[in-house]
């Protein structure tokens, strides 16, 4: 008859978490991350670039209008992840505000999103695409503030 020790398991880990902070942590079993928490994810860190205005195509960003006005905002709007084992490559376009450097919010982008899931999901970035689609000018379609006493009536 062979004694096992009740302390230590008879299960191999199928998946070992690195070391963080000097605590060694294993598992038994496999972690599942849904592509839409990964476009989740970076479309969150998408938007909190400076220099953004809004992540998506017209049309997209059409229906997450809609989708904001009956309180169901989809935060993976505008946002492609093509997931591998181990990595994840991510399209994303946006529209920018004017005169933000376009390159610049490109790059913060880029940099947002590889911190973001690299931190958040745990995953290597291979790439991320960075599309801007049109340029945002403050004008005549936003919104003025209810004090603005400046604009012409255009209605008599």
């Amino acid at each position: 008859m062979v004694a096992t020790n009740p302390a230590t398991p008879t299960v191999t880990p199928s998946v070992t978490a690195p070391a963080a902070a000097g605590i060694a942590t294993a598992s038994t079993g496999k972690t599942t991350i849904d592509d839409g928490v990964i476009s989740k994810v970076a479309g969150i860190a998408t938007r909190s670039v400076p220099g953004v205005y809004a992540v998506g195509g017209g049309v997209s960003r059409a229906i997450g209008a809609i989708r904001d006005a009956m309180n169901q905002t989809d935060r993976s709007q505008g946002v492609t992840v093509e997931v591998g084992e181990r990595e994840v490559a991510v399209d994303i376009t946006i529209v920018a505000e004017y005169p933000a450097s376009l390159q610049k919010v490109a790059d913060d982008v880029r940099a947002a999103v590889y911190t973001a899931i690299e931190d958040i999901v745990g995953m290597d970035v291979a790439e991320v695409n960075v599309t801007i689609n049109d340029v945002h000018i403050p004008g005549e379609d936003d919104v003025a503030p209810a004090d603005d006493t400046t604009k012409v009536a255009r209605v008599q």
